[in-house]
């Protein structure tokens, strides 16, 4: 029977469950955001939102919990010194999973899971289509006057050579 078994496991025991939780809280702290799949984004909040709980403690105590978690001293550092003051003012809600569709191949659900409205989030820079970059160059290309232009001059042909065919030397 599953009584009381609410976590989810993926399929994996609980030593490498927490460990692959562990090392997904790290990544989202010092990168801002990563693409997982969306169950285990779901469960990934959770963690994480309880180490940033931890940060806004700021204790020792908290610091050593944060640690015996994550297992990463830049991690940790990096989450009391500069993720958790700013959001001090913040009761919850540290993260946001974007959904971005199924992957192609085993058509798993795919999301983004990223910390909000902090400084520490990472805000996606939007990009601008390929064809309005090739205009923008073209345009600065056109402004630029270009220098008199040289003639060219006349390429020489070149000479044939022909091989010479090798020549096996015996030894004696």
């Amino acid at each position: 029977m599953r009584h009381n078994r609410d976590e989810k496991r993926f399929d994996r025991t609980y030593s490498h469950l927490k460990s692959m939780l562990s090392n997904m809280t790290n990544d989202v702290i010092n990168m801002g955001r990563i693409k997982t799949t969306t169950q285990r984004a779901k469960v990934l909040r959770s963690k994480i939102e309880k180490m940033i709980t931890l940060g806004k403690d700021g204790s020792l105590a908290a610091r050593r919990r944060a640690f015996a978690f994550m297992k990463s001293k830049d991690a940790v550092t990096r989450l009391f010194a500069h993720i958790a003051p700013q959001y001090a003012e913040r009761k919850g809600g540290y993260t946001r999973i974007m959904k971005l569709g199924v992957r192609a191949g085993d058509a798993a659900q795919m999301s983004i899971i990223e910390l909000v409205e902090g400084k520490g989030a990472i805000e996606a820079k939007p990009k601008a289509p390929a064809k309005a970059k090739k205009a923008v160059a073209k345009s600065k290309a056109a402004a630029k006057p270009k220098a008199a232009a040289k003639p060219k001059a006349a390429a020489k042909p070149k000479e044939k050579t022909v091989a010479k065919p090798k020549v096996k030397k015996e030894k004696a």
